[in-house]
């Protein structure tokens, strides 16, 4: 007996663990072959072939369109195509095959310049105090801030005013990581008055929008001898940032040590410690460790004889180096150091959460790299002290990857008691932090579409006045007014509709993001519900005492929960693998209830099951139903059956019928909470049908009746699918 409960124990941790990486880790991916896509950019009226284009695989690959406006790029089935430019909106492309791709756009021709003539205002200091005030509330309120920019279009009075109040709300968006708008409001701000500082501004903007061409373009414009030599070695680092993101270390290389020349010279202390840290990070992307780890002292030692946050950044910048080349003491040792200085800089500032430098991440990393060492000892007292960090500092992200390691550690070690104690405090986590990605989701994507109308409504303001202006000039110039409200109504019309076509494109992403975490919320409800009946049949077999009966129903049983976690994060799987599932589920209750009924499972010869997908879990609950609410309280011996027919060339039906009891009496029959749970549960799988069919176009149809009527009525269930 004892060795079946140890065996029992064991198979539940490792289906946890199956079942925990399956729920919260994307490490376990399909690995898709790669192949070269080949593609072209060209106008779609001119047919022009449109050169410099950037061209990203989502979160892979990059590279540019030709002069010839074609492209090559390695990816694999299933990846986002991103195709960006500055004068034509983003194009979106998922690949299928290695197809040839011609994408058509529609160049944006007209510049929009808001510049102004004429203007009068009462206070001449007005201005200047509204663009502090932005200035100050810049990084507390950006709401606030952009109140006082809109405040200050209205009391500019010059072209020059005009551009420095762009360039300030440039500053606005680009703090708060809203990128595509400070593009947009530096490029107006350079449009009226040409500065190398913009320019600067709006070359890094670019590049934080993924726009790298562009970036590259705006800072190659530069005349580097008008340059202060700050903004001269700014504009070597951020072309070295820009190859470096798409992959071109050299060139970042040559471009850090140019700038590294610089700050040299004129000693720029600060930007000396940055360009040795960024020399080293490029060469660790190249490859070539000793070089990266002699930049990487090299900036350590620099920053520690600057302020103690800068020093402080640097040792964990170097301990992620030695982690990722798996020099665990070296780490560790640069860890230790960081977590008193760290210690010492917490008594004079806050940290945040976000911030890499919380005692919380840094304990977290020392003890995972114990755990590599397999120095289980210590690293277990680190985790457990990054824990409590985390949960003192509502840290949910770092308790929950702290808590999963020290399920690991223990789950190693073997002890399972407190692997279990982990793994439960670890799911507790999951839900709580669940629930509040949730909650910010919400707050970002409110945040986001306040901006957006804010903006929407300063270049609103902007077309207000330039119809303000046009009638002042009525009387000089009749033609050139009627001109100017013309362009004006335009524009005014073309914002209407980007504005449109992105709160359209905004509704469709959120009503996807919501069905996908809809879908994942009823799958993490069904398979612990379905694990846990399951292990009420195995406790039945250990309670008899018929360890031979419950040995090889465990058997079975551990192949059915395999099968059902390896499905649990598709939203659909083919059909043929649903019937094997359905056949060894039906099996193990006939084993359990072999006096109560005898089962049929029927599959018409000429259907193709391969040529069908069904949503995983659908068809068990039902048969688990008439087993357990139907037939087991059945007088005499029952029946169930499972047929599977082809009604038309892109349909099928699946039908379970039994002959039990009937959904009337089995409900007469059932409790108050056995009543709540089984509604929950079917309501489950109508939610899923119902979120599948409004996602995938009515592939799903579940019809649920009596039997017969008779004494025992039975129960027909019958679910209709259809292809693609």
């Amino acid at each position: 007996m004892q060795v079946i409960v140890k065996y029992i124990w064991f198979l539940c941790m490792i289906l946890g663990t199956t079942f925990m990486f399956a729920q919260v880790n994307d490490e376990f991916v399909n690995q898709e072959p790669r192949f070269i896509v080949r593609g072209s950019v060209i106008e779609s009226d001119t047919r022009k072939p449109i050169p410099n284009v950037n061209i990203e695989v989502n979160g892979g690959a990059y590279t540019t369109t030709n002069y010839a406006g074609d492209f090559r790029i390695e990816a694999k089935k299933g990846d986002e195509l991103i195709i960006k430019h500055k004068d034509f909106e983003t194009v979106y492309y998922t690949i299928l095959s290695n197809e040839r791709i011609t994408v058509e756009v529609e160049p944006n021709k007209d510049e929009v310049v808001y510049k102004r003539k004429k203007f009068s205002r009462s206070n001449p200091n007005q201005f200047k105090s509204l663009i502090d005030s932005a200035e100050t509330y810049l990084k507390k309120d950006a709401k606030r801030s952009i109140q006082f920019i809109e405040q200050a279009l209205v009391e500019g009075n010059s072209v020059k005013e005009h551009a420095e109040t762009y360039e300030v709300l440039g500053d606005i968006y680009m703090y708060w990581k809203q990128y595509d708008l400070a593009v947009s409001n530096y490029r107006i701000s350079d449009q009226n008055v040409r500065t190398n500082t913009v320019k600067l501004k709006l070359a890094a903007a670019y590049k934080q929008n993924n726009n790298y061409q562009e970036s590259l373009e705006t800072y190659k414009e530069i005349n580097k001898k008008e340059l202060s030599n700050w903004q001269l070695v700014q504009l070597y680092e951020g072309i070295g940032d820009v190859y470096l993101l798409t992959k071109t270390h050299q060139l970042s290389i040559d471009n850090y040590e140019a700038g590294l020349a610089v700050a040299r010279k004129h000693l720029i202390t600060p930007k000396i410690t940055d360009l040795n840290s960024k020399i080293a990070q490029a060469y660790n992307a190249k490859g070539e460790s000793q070089k990266a780890e002699g930049y990487f002292n090299r900036s350590m030692k620099l920053a520690s004889t600057q302020n103690k946050k800068r020093a402080i950044e640097e040792k964990i910048k170097v301990a992620d180096f030695q982690s990722a080349n798996n020099n665990y003491s070296s780490e560790i040792e640069l860890r230790k150091q960081a977590l008193e200085d760290i210690s010492d800089f917490e008594n004079d500032s806050v940290l945040d959460n976000e911030s890499a430098l919380t005692p919380q991440k840094q304990n977290y990393k020392i003890g995972n790299a114990y755990a590599q060492q397999r120095d289980f000892g210590n690293a277990i007292t680190f985790l457990e002290e990054s824990i409590e960090e985390a949960n003192d500092k509502a840290d949910l992200v770092v308790q929950k990857d702290a808590t999963r390691k020290l399920y690991e550690v223990y789950k190693t070690t073997g002890d399972y008691t407190k692997s279990l104690s982990a793994f439960e405090n670890y799911v507790s986590v999951i839900d709580e932090l669940y629930r509040k990605k949730e909650q910010e989701i919400s707050q970002v994507t409110r945040f986001s579409k306040d901006l957006v109308t804010k903006q929407n409504r300063i270049l609103s303001l902007e077309s207000d006045r330039a119809l303000s202006e046009s009638k002042y000039e009525l009387t000089i110039e009749q033609a050139k007014r009627q001109k100017l409200i013309i362009y004006s109504l335009i524009g005014g019309v073309l914002l209407l509709l980007l504005g449109a076509l992105l709160m359209f494109k905004y509704i469709k992403q959120q009503r996807l993001a919501n069905n996908l975490l809809a879908l994942k919320s009823l799958r993490s409800q069904m398979n612990p519900h379905f694990i846990f009946n399951a292990l009420n049949s195995v406790n039945s077999f250990i309670a008899s005492n018929d360890e031979r009966t419950a040995n090889k129903y465990l058997t079975d049983f551990s192949l059915l929960m395999r099968a059902v976690l390896e499905n649990s994060e598709e939203d659909f799987i083919p059909l043929e693998k649903e019937i094997e599932l359905l056949e060894l589920y039906t099996k193990l209750e006939h084993f359990r209830f072999q006096d109560k009924f005898d089962y049929s499972i029927n599959i018409d010869e000429n259907i193709h099951v391969q040529d069908f997908v069904i949503p995983p879990m659908l068809l068990q609950p039902y048969i688990e139903n008439a087993v357990w609410h139907g037939l087991r309280y059945k007088k005499s011996k029952g029946h169930l059956e499972v047929e599977v027919a082809q009604t038309k060339s892109d349909e099928i039906k699946i039908t379970i019928i039994d002959d039990g009891i009937g959904r009337q009496k089995s409900k007469a029959l059932k409790t108050k909470h056995q009543q709540k749970q089984n509604s929950k549960g079917m309501g489950n799988i109508k939610k899923r049908v119902s979120i599948l069919n409004e996602m995938y176009k009515d592939r799903v149809d579940v019809f649920v009746d009596d039997f017969k009527d008779e004494e025992d009525a039975g129960t027909k269930v019958v679910v209709t699918l259809k292809k693609d």
